[in-house]
């Protein structure tokens, strides 16, 4: 039996996800948090065959003035826990503490933002990506993309495991539409994306109110909040669309099928993804999409097969995008069948997760 330490920054709902899995398996899991960022990411508790450790981290946000208090227990844990193989991710924060440790074998998990977005950060956030790089013993990325920046960075491709991370496709699935949904001469567009600057949903809402103004039958459903809640009601309101707009909040992971079923149109106009989990799970209730023109969503979209793409960033383009969907509306249900079908051969968590395990096979072997 493996005794793994699988080592996370915060718990969200991946990280259930992972260690549900991870549970099943024939390793003995043990579970620890870097830090707690003060609002509530996921409400399930860990499965009960997860051990979780209690240590200095995981109570509150961290800094990197923490880092040596930090690193000083983490490594009173691996005396303690004396596991076989770590899993730790993000590259600069958890897995960068297992590597200033000195503990083998370690497997880095790219969590897409850490490579997208924290590696460029500055000079110094670069060397601190390939420095953890250097001394993991393999890394686990979602897409091609991560594949290739990794290797850019100094991880030898041979000990990259690449595997998007899927989704429950039971969970995830076309179902119909709920009878309350709105008026069949409606259109309704969803975006699930937090309402922070990275995910574009400022560009969504000037996008939607130019589009709305020629027409009026479009129906925006944000789900979410963050710290542009402000910003985008005032777009809204200004635009005189408000009425056209509905803001669920928060929603769980159980009740998220319901609203994919509601919209004709998934839309996402992030800067920066891996593989958007929230894609697949659009795709997976077939539902075509029309997203920015990033990497990580050009390894997903065939445009004009199951959805759209449009030039990240910009608000106009997206309106036309809006309303060549509504126009080519007839359209769409063959798209979504055809969303749901690449979700069945690619986005398979079931299948996919097994993935993950190769790269324990890969660590371990490389220090056998």
């Amino acid at each position: 039996m493996t005794r793994v330490i699988y080592f996370t920054r915060d718990y969200t709902t991946h990280d259930h996800r992972f260690l549900s899995k991870l549970a099943q398996t024939e390793h003995q899991i043990y579970y620890l948090q870097l830090e707690r960022r003060g609002h509530s990411l996921e409400d399930r508790p860990l499965p009960p065959q997860i051990e979780c450790i209690n240590w200095a981290g995981g109570k509150q946000p961290v800094s990197w003035r923490d880092g040596l208090h930090l690193l000083v227990d983490l490594k009173r844990i691996i005396r303690q826990v004396k596991p076989d193989l770590i899993q730790a991710g993000p590259i600069q924060r958890s897995a960068l503490l297992v590597a200033l440790s000195g503990y083998q074998p370690l497997v880095s998990m790219s969590w897409g933002y850490d490579l997208l977005i924290d590696a460029e950060r500055s000079a110094l956030w670069r060397w601190v990506t390939r420095y953890t790089l250097k001394h993991s013993a393999a890394m686990v990325g979602d897409c091609d993309t991560i594949r290739r920046i990794a290797v850019a960075h100094g991880m030898p491709d041979k000990r990259i495991v690449t595997f998007p991370w899927g989704i429950d496709l039971q969970h995830f699935s076309p179902g119909q539409p709920p009878a309350s949904s709105d008026q069949p001469s409606t259109f309704v567009i969803l975006s699930t994306r937090g309402w922070e600057p990275i995910y574009g949903v400022d560009v969504i809402a000037r996008a939607f109110a130019i589009a709305a103004a020629q027409r009026p039958e479009l129906r925006l459903i944000m789900l979410g909040n963050g710290s542009q809640a402000a910003q985008l009601r005032q777009i809204f309101l200004s635009a005189r669309v408000e009425d056209h707009v509905l803001f669920p909040g928060q929603v769980g992971h159980h009740d998220l099928p319901r609203y994919y079923r509601m919209a004709d149109l998934y839309l996402s106009a992030s800067h920066s993804d891996g593989t958007s989990i929230s894609l697949l799970e659009a795709m997976a209730c077939g539902r075509p999409v029309l997203v920015s023109d990033i990497p990580g969503n050009r390894e997903w979209v065939q445009p004009g097969i199951n959805g759209w793409l449009f030039p990240d960033g910009d608000e106009k383009a997206l309106a036309e995008s809006i309303l060549k969907a509504v126009e080519k509306r007839q359209r769409l249900p063959d798209m979504g069948r055809r969303a749901r079908q690449i979700a069945e051969q690619r986005a398979d968590w079931e299948k996919n997760f097994p993935i993950l395990l190769r790269a324990y096979e890969v660590a371990l072997n490389s220090f056998i």
